[in-house]
């Protein structure tokens, strides 16, 4: 309806504004009223930094985009502001007056005073100057902790929501498919049932906090050939159904996820943002997603200029609005003046612009956006004086003690022990060799989306905005009467080894060395771990396999510690470690966590996400390979990995005992129960992380040898017991069958209780009996795991 007309319709105005009326029908009121620029106005979004004097935000200038002229865009209104913390280091609290101000002149320029929904980056944390360094995703699935992941993004997601923010864009659901590619560290791991649960439960947390999250990336960037960023992926639609989408599919039916973000890749030549089959037919169609769809930054743009399938602008507007793009992220490009152009000029209908300003008007409601007493001012700036900035500096705290110990309570059930001899925990060493590229580097346990790394790096002159120690400090602070010496040795990729010697005699001269090595974080290529920073090999980077090779020669006992962002090959190491300790970039409490492992004053719990390979050369590779894939004597190339996936030690040990099945049959549309128990044999108490593998010997289709469908974490004390009671759906024998539908096939299974993909524990043969039965998104997603206390 255009302007004049909606001017005869009072009515029509007024009934959008009003919170007591359906949610529809405000909507239509409103999609009425609007001129056709209003409309895609609300599709598009500027990038912008807020500003450190609370003054408003600025735009900010990307050399992907043309300058923003703000003054002409906000007349029609403003869909998203686009990072306004995570984009320069802003004080929280003049960051959120920055926010309250700019909002509130977005509402009064247009119309129909709607304000914009603000964004940022929260992947391992609010991406904001002085907010909390949590573990990053992969360090997640380490800990294998839903409910701990739940507690840390309702940590996070109150934050943001304190400040004014509304959506976050996370968490990222891509399974890992090759541990060469950068963005390894962003993922939760290589098994769809981990990296489901996990992001499901992040979800859950952020959502409960009021925050819109974001699902990314729909679907398929992780399995990129070569694990090169952006590169096509070579997966046919079996592996999309049965390993990449499931996660997403179980953080929209549970987790409630609001938002889902496009991959930036192709699969079999149809990119993911042109792709209407993924983006409405499943998404939409079958899953009932309500949400909205909004594009990885400039997806839209890049269907012209990396995909090819679009001439120009208008082309790249209209095939993503008619795929289920529903917003244009980061800045307005495509949505704004050619979709406006194409739809005026008949190349683009109009209703593809309504249906995607219904889902993002829509959402703007849930967000009390619509109301009439909606307030910019967040609620960390209540009772503040916003007319004198300066008294408001400081005021705002994004690293609480209490998310603190939240991250070190994740930090240290990530730690993952992966081997060890005997010589941990220490126990009172009284000379230490710590050496290592990572010994004395405080961002070397950070992400490449933490704010650090992703934008303190451009402001050189700027504090950190949070304590890092660094492990030598927490190791000075954990062995008070040890004499620690400290060498680099070489650098993470620089390939110097002129502190080589100087490393190699601290090592002869001490009792133990603990040599610390991995990755640095950044982005597209500034790391070796992160976004655009991908492996050749999973060699470790520079010079520190030398290194490692030189110290293991000293005699002196070798405790490898990895603080890193994927897994990698260690050589000798596997076998000449006295112990090997894997972290994955553990956040700001990360080397509290190490210390506290090295030292015995925390029994590990950790388990691997992600295989660790044997040889550098063995990717692509996971333990959900089918038989062909793994060891075989067609092949000279032996995939085993060096530590497996679920793999992990403690320091005390754990028998698992009794297995009852109570039927050894059921039917395709049953269930089998099983129990067992697990005690604490050892001397002290510890968690064992008990996980539960189906192997289906003989299917229609080829199938992974086992692969995860229940997992939980059973802590007990010294010569304490539990008895576990599982109980599994035949659900979760599912499948995706050569006729492209999910089935559950009649036959024999075996049911594996296991203390790690390699390691299992317990076997249950059973037998599923009746018709093959198909089943669809609405199936059975987990087996339910009971704990209660075991009779003597």
């Amino acid at each position: 309806m255009n302007t004049d007309v909606a001017a005869e319709n009072p009515s029509a105005l007024s009934l959008w504004n009003d919170p007591t009326a359906p949610v529809a029908a405000r909507v239509d009121a409103l999609i009425a009223a609007m001129t056709l620029q209003e409309k895609t106005a609300q599709l598009s979004g500027v990038w912008v930094g807020a500003s450190d004097e609370g003054g408003e935000v600025a735009p900010h200038q990307h050399d992907m985009e043309e300058a923003v002229d703000l003054d002409a865009l906000l007349p029609t209104g403003l869909g998203q502001l686009t990072r306004p913390f995570g984009t320069v280091p802003v004080d929280p609290a003049l960051g959120a007056l920055s926010l309250a101000r700019t909002q509130a002149r977005i509402a009064a320029s247009n119309r129909f005073r709607i304000p914009a929904l603000a964004h940022d980056e929260c992947l391992a944390g609010f991406a904001a100057w002085g907010a909390t360094a949590y573990p990053v995703p992969l360090s997640w699935g380490a800990a294998f902790d839903p409910g701990l992941v739940r507690r840390m993004a309702a940590a996070i997601g109150r934050d943001m929501r304190a400040v004014g923010v509304h959506q976050g864009l996370a968490p990222v659901l891509d399974v890992v498919r090759d541990a060469r590619w950068g963005r390894v560290e962003e993922t939760i791991g290589e098994d769809p049932y981990l990296v489901g649960t996990v992001g499901t439960a992040y979800v859950q947390g952020l959502e409960s906090a009021g925050i819109v999250a974001t699902l990314k990336h729909f679907a398929g960037y992780s399995a990129s050939r070569a694990g090169r960023n952006l590169a096509p992926a070579s997966m046919g639609p079996r592996e999309r159904a049965d390993v990449v989408l499931p996660p997403f599919e179980m953080a929209i039916r549970e987790g409630g996820a609001r938002s889902v973000m496009n991959a930036y890749t192709d699969t079999d030549g149809v990119p993911s943002a042109a792709d209407e089959t993924l983006l409405t037919g499943l998404l939409r169609d079958t899953w009932g997603f309500d949400g909205t769809v909004v594009a990885d930054y400039f997806a839209v743009a890049f269907l012209k200029i990396l995909h090819g399938v679009a001439a120009d602008w208008a082309d790249a507007a209209g095939t993503a609005l008619h795929a289920g793009i529903d917003v244009e992220l980061p800045n307005v490009k495509t949505y704004g003046a050619p979709l406006t152009e194409a739809v005026a000029d008949g190349r683009v209908p109009e209703e593809l612009v309504d249906r995607a300003l219904r889902r993002v008007l829509t959402q703007k409601a849930a967000l009390g956006l619509l109301d009439p007493d909606w307030n910019p001012v967040p609620a960390a700036l209540d009772g503040t004086d916003p007319d004198d900035p300066e008294t408001l500096r400081g005021h705002v705290d994004l690293d609480s003690p209490e998310n603190r110990a939240l991250a070190r309570a994740l930090a240290e059930e990530a730690v993952v022990l992966l081997s060890n001899d005997g010589t941990l925990p220490l126990g009172r060493p009284r000379r230490i060799a710590l050496i290592g590229p990572n010994a004395d580097e405080p961002t070397a346990v950070l992400g490449c989306y933490s704010f650090p790394q992703h934008i303190g790096v451009r402001h050189p002159g700027t504090p950190l905005g949070i304590g890092l120690p660094t492990l030598r400090e927490t190791l000075a602070a954990e062995f008070p009467e040890a004499d620690i010496t400290h060498v680099r040795g070489t650098g993470v990729d620089d390939g110097d080894l002129s502190g080589l010697e100087e490393a190699v005699r601290a090592a002869r001269e001490a009792d133990v060395t603990v040599v610390a090595l991995g990755d640095r974080a950044g982005l597209f290529g500034r790391g070796t771990s992160g976004e655009g920073c991908d492996a050749g090999t999973l060699d470790l980077p520079g010079a520190q396999q030398q290194l490692l090779d030189a110290l293991l020669d000293t005699g002196t006992p070798v405790v490898t510690v990895l603080l890193a962002g994927r897994p990698y090959a260690l050589g000798r190491a596997v076998t000449e470690s006295a112990a090997i300790v894997q972290s994955f970039f553990p956040g700001e409490e990360g080397t509290h966590a190490i210390a506290g492992v090295l030292s015995g004053r925390v029994n590990p719990s950790g388990r691997l996400p992600v295989g660790v390979p044997r040889a550098p050369g063995s990717q692509p590779g996971t333990y959900l390979g089918a038989r062909l894939a793994h060891a075989n004597e067609a092949s000279n190339v032996d995939p085993t990995p060096a530590f497996p996936f679920g793999h992990g030690l403690s320091y005390t040990r754990f028998d698992w005992t009794d297995l009852t099945v109570d039927a050894h049959e059921a039917p395709t549309d049953g269930e089998f129960t099983l129990a067992f128990t697990v005690r604490n044999t050892g001397e002290r108490s510890g968690t064992e992380v008990v996980q539960l593998y189906l192997h289906d010997p003989v299917a229609s289709v080829v199938q992974p040898v086992q692969r995860l469908v229940g997992y939980t974490r059973v802590t007990l004390e010294p010569g304490e017991a539990r008895r576990l009671t599982v109980t599994v759906p035949a659900d979760l024998a599912s499948f995706t069958g050569r006729d492209g539908r999910r089935v559950v096939e009649p036959g024999a299974l075996e049911l594996r209780p296991a203390a790690s993909s390699a390691d299992p524990r317990l076997t249950a043969r059973v037998v599923l009996t009746g018709p093959e039965r198909h089943v669809d998104h609405t199936r059975r997603l987990h087996a339910t795991i009971a704990q209660k206390p075991a009779t003597a």
